[in-house]
């Protein structure tokens, strides 16, 4: 499955067309319009350690095995790099902002063009371990790493083009959370981690100069103010401390007046020299002034925005610009004004783990709603994006969920089904019911919601609100199921990959007729918003669109995936069904004309589609393992 590239560069991203890839000339053809991008992956107790472009004002950051690049002031452009074949770690831009070095957790360092489709200049396999932070020597020549090396070394530094070694570095017993590069000659690199130490390296070719233990726990990012003059160091003991760059010599501390009460995990400097930035357990931030010599006491405390759980914790930040940007431990993004420190930030956040169901609730402008596994629903404005989080009194886990007016159902992995009465941006009133066995699926019956069928291992629920109607065993695996608007019929899909047809009176059902057609386990199935036309897919990667009244086939030899097949939906006026795939593409189908005139968007998600729907006739919006979700425009050629 050819999925290299699966975005152009940040300057031809929103005009980057997904061309098709079959002999028939389609009439239409798709377009990515907006990203509504994943956050960075963090870990309690850990900090992350983002960087930017002060140029093109955009900030790096990861998440499983993406590099993400975003742009301060433009929300919606996003540019993802999924290259990596282990989870990705952190990423740099070399000086010049040409080059990006990313590295992952097998200790591979990828070193790609930021133009030209991400062009992959060199791959070195570094250490031999997990790779904690890289820095690029001022002149974009050399590359430092620090990370865990499994026994063997812990830091290495090396030519970007060659990947030969530039020195030797010992002093560290334990994994080395952070390295620097001094900007400025002579060249220095400075290293710290979970030893305690924070160690100083004179070169090229680098060797050992010194060593300090002036910290009393792990020492988690240390870095070299742009005019070459400091270093500064953070640490879980609630300390920084600040160095002379060129003697290595300790000068000051930041003061512990008004200082944090929780780890440091990371600390920028302002482009000036005179600041720096630090973010902390304690779940703030602070900006310190740093005098010449070497003192720094707190100017400004930055409260997070935030209800103050867990969650608000601070692990990350960036000084670029008049930006200072935070990332805290839930990945909400804010982004503070230096120039006005008064100001309050702007936030945004959204799914740091895979995006497995999507809703759209058709108001002017369009809103989807967004689901996690892990229970996060996010609220996303078509054309403007990030609009919150949706709280929940309970916050279960999410296996699929369905919304329809002010309502959202959901069902998880307790045998629980959950209805949530939504107001506005916040979730109301929650009922839920235990259904007595693991629900596989859920659907409501449109024009009369109260009626929910859930199905289970070997057989349906019906549902009146939140009271079991009858649970009935059918005597066959199933894996999908679907209501008809009204309540009156029930298609149920089979491991066998036969759909069987029920009509429903009152809390009876009565099989119909089997149709078969599937040559795999069902794994979704959609009526059309006409109910005319049933659609149906499966883990043997075909869809079929079936005619109702007749129950004959509509749309044949729709078998252009090359794995199983996630999810489907229909476009409001019947006329189109799209598909997502573990293959990573989503596939549009004209009912009207032969399946070979498809479009089809190859690398949609990284990992996998695993959500789709249609917001009107010309969008679809779609989400998957990547935790990214994506709108695309449907435009005729």
């Amino acid at each position: 499955m050819e999925t290299k590239n699966e975005f152009p560069n940040q300057f031809h991203l929103i005009s980057h067309h997904f061309h098709l890839f079959h002999k028939h000339k389609s009439p239409l053809m798709a377009e990515l319009k907006e990203t509504y991008a994943c956050i960075p992956s963090t870990e309690r107790g850990r900090g992350i350690l983002i960087s930017g472009d002060p140029k093109s004002n955009s900030i790096l950051y990861t998440n499983g095995r993406s590099v993400i690049i975003r742009y301060l002031d433009r929300p919606l452009q996003v540019a993802v790099y999924g290259e990596h074949a282990y989870q990705a770690t952190v990423a740099r831009y070399s000086p010049n902002g040409e080059w990006i070095a990313s590295a992952d957790v097998s200790g591979t360092v990828r070193i790609w063009g930021t133009h030209n489709d991400f062009v992959l200049k060199k791959e070195f396999r570094v250490l031999s371990g997990r790779i904690d932070d890289l820095q690029w020597s001022p002149d974009g020549m050399r590359i430092v790493a620090s990370g865990d090396g499994k026994g063997k070394s812990l830091v290495r530094a090396f030519m970007w083009d060659s990947g030969t070694n530039v020195g030797e570095f010992d002093g560290h017993s334990r994994r080395v959370l952070s390295c620097a590069f001094k900007p400025t000659r002579p060249f220095r690199i400075a290293t710290c981690g979970e030893d305690f130490l924070v160690n100083f390296y004179e070169g090229p070719p680098f060797k050992f100069k010194l060593s300090h233990r002036g910290h009393s726990n792990f020492v988690n990012c240390l870095r070299f103010s742009p005019d070459g003059s400091k270093l500064i160091s953070v640490s879980s003991d609630k300390k920084g401390i600040i160095y002379d760059a060129k003697t290595g010599d300790i000068i000051g501390e930041l003061s512990s007046e008004d200082g944090h009460q929780g780890s440091i995990y990371a600390v920028s400097w302002s482009p000036d020299s005179k600041q720096v930035l630090t973010v902390s357990a304690d779940k703030s931030a602070k900006v310190w002034d740093i005098s010449d010599d070497g003192k720094g006491k707190v100017k400004k405390t930055l409260a997070s925005p935030g209800s103050g759980g867990v969650e608000d914790m601070l692990v990350g930040c960036l000084w670029q610009n008049d930006h200072l940007v935070t990332v805290s431990l839930g990945g909400t993004i804010s982004i503070f004004s230096a120039s006005d420190l008064e100001k309050s930030p702007v936030s945004f956040s959204g799914h740091m783990k895979n995006v497995n169901s999507l809703a759209v609730l058709r108001r002017d402008p369009k809103i989807i709603l967004s689901s996690s596994y892990d229970g996060l629903i996010v609220k996303w404005i078509q054309g403007i994006g990030y609009s919150g989080k949706l709280e929940r009194k309970v916050n279960s886990q999410i296996k699929c969920f369905a919304v329809v007016d002010e309502e959202i159902v959901s069902c998880a992995f307790d045998n629980k089904i959950w209805r949530v009465s939504l107001l506005g941006d916040q979730c109301g009133d929650a009922n839920s019911i235990d259904v007595g066995n693991q629900p596989k699926d859920l659907s409501l019956a449109l024009n009369s919601p109260e009626v929910t069928l859930v199905s289970f291992e070997t057989g349906i629920i019906l549902l009146r609100g939140t009271k079991v109607l009858s649970t009935i065993n059918l005597g066959f695996t199933v894996t999908a199921s679907a209501i008809s608007p009204d309540g009156t019929e029930a298609i149920v899909g089979g491991q066998d990959g036969k759909l069987h047809l029920y009509s429903i009176t009152g809390d009876t059902l009565s099989e119909e007729v089997v149709l078969e057609k599937h040559r795999g386990a069902i794994t979704v199935i959609q009526y059309s918003p006409d109910v005319s036309m049933i659609a149906s897919a499966d883990a043997n990667r075909e869809a079929v669109v079936w005619d109702r009244a007749s129950r004959e086939v509509k749309l044949k030899n729709m078998l252009y995936h090359t794995a199983r097949i996630n999810c489907l939906a229909w476009s409001p006026d019947n006329t189109m069904v799209a598909t997502g795939s573990l293959d990573t593409c989503v596939i549009i189908y004209d009912i009207s004309k032969p399946a070979s005139n498809r479009i089809t968007i190859k690398g949609a998600h990284l990992g996998g589609v695993y959500g789709i729907a249609f917001t009107d006739e010309h969008s679809i919006v779609s989400s998957g393992e990547d935790a990214c979700v994506r709108v695309w425009g449907i435009t005729p050629q």
